[in-house]
Parts: structure tokens; C-alpha cells; sequence
């Protein structure tokens, strides 16, 4: 009995060793590009900041720090290579090779299955392929009215906190109607949001988010049972089945009306030629994202229930709350310099005049200074402000051979503030995005939707979004920023949010035919 514990006992200190002298090689190599000091085993785990808004500065003090370098890399448990700078970011973002997300994105499996954010391989060019066309003009036309009519919803709530003088909180609001905006788009579903804040779905996603977070900073909580005993895993399983059974049910609801209507066998493009037959009787049927999924069809079968669901609650999670910060910030910096809110102030009066109408297709695209604004705004706070790929070969990065499998992330916080590429580069200036100053810009400098074929398929919809919102907030409001930059308090979770909401001062405009 003693001799095989003796033996049970070498076989685990030989399998530590190898364990740790391999560790060790990677570490050693990984030290090479730089980055804070790195101890055996933790690596840099127990420098790392818990609380999301600290860890968020030391995020930035380490960009400030080593950034310029181009890449580093920290040890948590195993290495993560930062690029931040677009020479290395472009051969990995333009590869074909380099396409599979790296494991962090392992923990929106539950809430988000494998989706076309998550997937890899060839189920992510299948879906890729088969969604592209769910963002056909004529879709997101249709999805302009929902843009329309959640923003009036704002308005009018806006309206009512109008007085000139007093300081208002409006991140809630601005958030409200970006999720009201993507359940009516993706989901033909309107939940009321804005009107009903407390709802139980309205909050589990906001739960869901915040826990994948934390499980994705915490690699203790990595195993399910760790998350469940140390963390909050109870309340996520029940989130998650809050908004799965919501999404289920939207999906039955909308499957058993497609039967009726088409005998369960229609095309995209059938679809879309209805919606033209439907506008010259003028019947037209507004469609949303799950109606272009129910008839979506591989080379060999259609999309199964768990295959709509997996993308419906992809789109739920993609869409909003991305939109949501950018239109946040948006609003904080245009209300932070007179100047540029007044340009923006001329133009919208420009399109629409003293007009209260809706916007229109056309109306958007003369939206070119409102555009600039929002391009400075997700360069200076990118909604997303990191990206994770796995590489799948050895790889030189930096001059260092990266091994196969090891999870890089890209890091749009720190490219786009480069002082060679944007000078004084926390000046919030939208004419660096005037198309005479971005003619010799690096195509890799500015990648706010990330870049190369896993770039956002809803790119177009986030931009016409956020247009149709913010026009509507500037065209009936001047907005007076309340906040210095430094008192935003900025958090790098899932999404860059500001941790100390938007704070602003509204007045009502008065149009020349008002007095």
C-alpha cells in the first residue's frame, strides 16, 4: 500500500513538473514581448485589479505603458498577447487562418450557444454566408420605422427632463430605447422597455452581461461548479432562463404565424419580393431579423429551433448594448464642445428644417458631420475595446514566435490612440474623419467594428441606428455636458460603458418659427 502511494505519488510530481517546466517555456518566451513582471505559476494574476473600474485604469496604465511597443503580453494562467498596434493587428485580422475566437468567448457559450459570434470553422462561414442576407436594404428600410418610433418614445421622455437647468441622468434612457430598438428588430417583439424599465427580461440581460464578465476575469470561477459555490451561477442559470424561455417563446409565436402564412416554405429572397408586392397594395408587413431566419436554409436543411435561438439571442446581445454606449458617449462628447455641437445643430437643421417628421433613408445619408461625430466617438470609446482571436499555428508576433492555441486580443482602446496616426489623440475632433484627413490612414488604424471577414455583419445597422437617435436628441435639444472626460469613469467589461452614467443639462430648442 505504501509503495503504490509512493508511486501515486512520483507520477503527480512528474506530471506538476512537466506541467510546470512547459508553463515555464511559454512564460519565458512570452516575457519576450515585453509587459509587467511575470512570477512562475501566477504569471500576472495577482497584480490584476478586482474592482472593474480599477482594473480598467491599470488596463489603460498598462496600454500608456507598453502599448507603444506595439504588442505585450500578460500571464493569466496562461498568456495573453496584446496587440495595439495595426501593423500586427492586420495580419491577424486579415487572415483566413487566424478566425477562431479566443477561449474568454468559451463563457457566452450558455447564454449565446454557438452563434455566429462564437462559432468557428466552417458552422461560422455556413452561418455567415446564410445571415448576410438578413441585412438586405430592404430589412434594414423596414427597421428604420422601428428606429423612428423608439426614438420618439425617447424624445418625449427627454422632453419631460427638459428644463434648462437641471442636471439629468440619461444613460438609462438612451439604453431603454436601444433595447426596445433591437427586440422589435431582431425579434418582432416590442417589450417596452422604456416604459417599463424593471421588467424581469430587461433585467436578466443586463445580469447576464455582467456575470459573463466576471466569470471571464476570474478563472477560478472557470469550472461550472466553482462558479456556482464562489459566485453568482445560480442567478445566471436563472437569467439565462429567463431569457431563453422569452426567446422561445417569441420564436414559437412567430413560427406557427410564418406556417399560416406561407405553408412553412418560402425563400429570403421570396420574402423580400413579398414586402415589394406588399408595398404596391400598400400591406406592407414590417419583418424583423427572426422572420429572414425561419426561412433560412444551408445547402441542406433549414435552421433548426436551437439554430434560430442561438442567433436571435446573438443579435439580442450584439446589438444592443453596443449601440446603446456608443450613442451614450456620443452624446457626452457633442455636448462637451459647443463648437461641434452647433455644426451638428446646422446640419440636421439643414435636412429637416422646423420639421417634426421622421427620418427617412435619404435624410441619413446626409448625415455626414453627424457620421463624423460618431466615428471620433467609437474611436475615442470603442464599444468593444478588445477582440480575442486563438491563433491556430505558431505565429510571429513582435518578433516572437507565438505557439499555436494561444489566445491574442487586439485592442482597439490602444490603436486608436496612437499620437503618429491621431495627434493630440484625446482631442475629440470629428473632422479627423472628414474624408480628405482619412485618405492615408492605415486601413488597420480605426476598427471600431473589428476588420477582415469576422468583422460585424451588423455594422450598417449600428450606424443607421445610432444616426436616427442621436438626430433625434440634437435636433430637439442643445445638451450641455456635466461631466469632465476624467469623472466618466469609463469600465472595460463586455462592452465599454461609463461607469458614471451621462450627465447632462437638456434645453429644449426653439425653432425660428417657434417665437
Amino acid at each position: 500500500m505504501v509503495a503504490v502511494s509512493l508511486i501515486l505519488v512520483a507520477i503527480v510530481v512528474c506530471l506538476f513538473t512537466y506541467w510546470f517546466y512547459k508553463q515555464e517555456k511559454i512564460r519565458r518566451n512570452a516575457d519576450k514581448l515585453g509587459g509587467p513582471k511575470s512570477i512562475p505559476i501566477l504569471g500576472n494574476v495577482h497584480q490584476l485589479k478586482r474592482n472593474p473600474k480599477d482594473f480598467t485604469e491599470q488596463l489603460y496604465e498598462l496600454i500608456e505603458e507598453y502599448g507603444h511597443r506595439g504588442v505585450f503580453r500578460l500571464m493569466v494562467g496562461h498568456p495573453l498577447i496584446l496587440v495595439c498596434s495595426p501593423e500586427e493587428a492586420e495580419p491577424l485580422m486579415n487572415s483566413s487562418k487566424h478566425m477562431d475566437k479566443s477561449v474568454d468567448y468559451n463563457y457566452l457559450h450558455p447564454w449565446l450557444g454557438t452563434g455566429l459570434l462564437t462559432s468557428t470553422g466552417d458552422k461560422w462561414k455556413i452561418r455567415r454566408k446564410l445571415l448576410t442576407p438578413s441585412f438586405h436594404f430592404k430589412i434594414l428600410h423596414d427597421f428604420v420605422a422601428v428606429f423612428n418610433d423608439q426614438s420618439r418614445v425617447l424624445q418625449n421622455t427627454l422632453m419631460a427632463k427638459a428644463d434648462g437647468k437641471t442636471t439629468v441622468n440619461v444613460f438609462n434612457d438612451i439604453t431603454l430605447c436601444a433595447l426596445d430598438i433591437i427586440c422589435e428588430t431582431a425579434m418582432g417583439k416590442c417589450v417596452s422597455a422604456q416604459k417599463d424599465s424593471n421588467s424581469e427580461y430587461v433585467q436578466a440581460v443586463y445580469k447576464a452581461s455582467e456575470y459573463t464578465f466576471l466569470r471571464q476575469r476570474s478563472p477560478w470561477m472557470g469550472p461550472k461548479f466553482l462558479f456556482n459555490l464562489l459566485g453568482p451561477g445560480k442567478d445566471y442559470d436563472r437569467c439565462l432562463s429567463v431569457l431563453h424561455t422569452f426567446t422561445e417563446k417569441v420564436i414559437r409565436e412567430r413560427q406557427e404565424e410564418f406556417s399560416k402564412q406561407h405553408d412553412g416554405k418560402i425563400t429570403m429572397q421570396e420574402l423580400l419580393d413579398e414586402q415589394d408586392f406588399g408595398s404596391f397594395l400598400g400591406k406592407r408587413r414590417r419583418l424583423a431579423f427572426l422572420d429572414m431566419l425561419l426561412c433560412a436554409t444551408t445547402d441542406t436543411q433549414k435552421l433548426s429551433f436551437l439554430d434560430i435561438r442561438e442567433e436571435v439571442d446573438t443579435f439580442m446581445f450584439e446589438g444592443h448594448d453596443t449601440t446603446a454606449m456608443a450613442s451614450n458617449w456620443a452624446v457626452h462628447l457633442i455636448g462637451s464642445d459647443p463648437e461641434v455641437q452647433k455644426k451638428v445643430h446646422d446640419e440636421l437643421d439643414g435636412i429637416f428644417g422646423t420639421s417634426d417628421r421622421d427620418v427617412t433613408m435619404d435624410d441619413l445619408k446626409e448625415m455626414k458631420y453627424l457620421e463624423c461625430c460618431m466615428k471620433e466617438t467609437l474611436r475615442l470609446f470603442p464599444s468593444v475595446p478588445v477582440f480575442g482571436r486563438s491563433l491556430t499555428e505558431d505565429t510571429n508576433i513582435g518578433g516572437v514566435t507565438i505557439p499555436k492555441g494561444t489566445s491574442t486580443l487586439i485592442v482597439p482602446a490602444a490603436i486608436h490612440r496612437i499620437k503618429s496616426i491621431y495627434p493630440d489623440p484625446e482631442k475629440f475632433d470629428p473632422d479627423r474623419f472628414l474624408p480628405e484627413n482619412s485618405v492615408s490612414r492605415h486601413p488597420f488604424a480605426y476598427i471600431p467594428f473589428s476588420a477582415g471577414a469576422r468583422n460585424c455583419i451588423g455594422q450598417k445597422f449600428a450606424t443607421m441606428e445610432m444616426k436616427v437617435i442621436l438626430s433625434s436628441i440634437f435636433r430637439n435639444f442643445s445638451v450641455k455636458s456635466m461631466q469632465k472626460r476624467e469623472e466618466l469613469c469609463p469600465l472595460a467589461e463586455l462592452i465599454l460603458r461609463p461607469g458614471e452614467g451621462i450627465k447632462v443639462i437638456l434645453t429644449q430648442r426653439r425653432k425660428e418659427t417657434d417665437v
